[in-house]
Order: structure tokens, then C-alpha cells, then sequence
């Protein structure tokens, strides 16, 4: 039964359109069947060029350091983790819906505060100390 669009979120659906689907042969241990069957997955979307992600979410998950997506920002998902195609098509989906659902949270923005005073002088006493440890070392007293 084909679905006809990849649900992240209640206000939020990628179509099928946007989904570019490849089956190839898994690699690893598995006897005659890898070698016979294409039953891994390597799902591929873009997400720089797709109208159904809003631009600040588009942003975020561009902005993200992994190395599943691009330079072009088209995300790759290769999934072979099970031994059926169908399977793995859906594990790939799963990836891909949690990897959007992880973009969908803002993060919050950090408030810069200051060093308290005693906390100040607690570092430059702490400083102070590991010098006179050290110059301590560097005296040769004991010649």
C-alpha cells in the first residue's frame, strides 16, 4: 500500500515526490542472498531545494555537521540493516523522519552572564597557587 506522503509532524509531511528511492546490494556477511538480491537502500533527499521544509528549518538542518548530507544539501540515507528490501525502506523513512523531527526543536539561545567576584578570585587564587608549586620545583635548593 504506497503512501502518499512521509508524515514528520501533525503540521508537517514530505510528499513521495521528494523522496528518490535506489535499491542496491547490501554489503557484509549474508551468504547467496546478497549477493543476488538488491536489498539495501539508499534514500536520498534534498533538502536544500525542497518546497515543503520552512526556510528556518531548512536552515537548521543544513546547518548541522553530518556527515549524511552534502555539499548540494541533499541528505543520504543508506539502510541495510535487515534483510528484505521492504524493511529497509522503511527503516530509511524512520531515519529520515527522526532526523527532520530532531531539526524541529529550536534551540534555545544562550544568555551570557558574568563571573561572580568570589569566583573570580577563587581562579586567580587557584592560579596562584599552581605557581608557587611549580616555582617551587624550579629552585635548586637541594645541590
Amino acid at each position: 500500500m504506497p503512501v502518499d506522503v512521509l508524515s514528520i509532524s501533525p503540521d508537517l509531511a514530505i510528499p513521495e515526490s521528494e523522496i528518490v528511492e535506489r535499491f542496491v546490494r547490501a554489503s557484509g556477511a549474508g551468504g547467496q542472498n546478497v549477493n543476488k538480491v538488491s536489498t539495501a537502500v539508499e534514500l536520498r533527499f534534498d533538502i536544500a531545494g525542497s518546497p515543503s521544509l520552512p526556510e528556518d528549518l531548512r536552515q537548521r538542518l543544513l546547518a548541522r555537521r553530518d556527515r549524511r548530507l552534502t555539499d548540494d544539501g541533499v541528505l543520504v540515507i543508506d539502510a541495510q540493516r535487515f534483510r528484505t528490501q521492504e524493511r529497509n525502506r522503511q527503516d530509511a523513512r524512520e531515519r529520515l523522519a527522526g532526523f527532520i523531527a530532531a531539526g524541529l526543536a529550536v534551540p534555545k539561545r544562550r544568555i551570557a552572564t558574568r563571573p561572580t567576584r568570589a569566583s573570580q578570585k577563587r581562579r586567580i587564587e587557584g592560579k596562584r597557587e599552581r605557581s608557587e608549586i611549580k616555582r617551587g620545583r624550579s629552585r635548586r635548593d637541594w645541590e
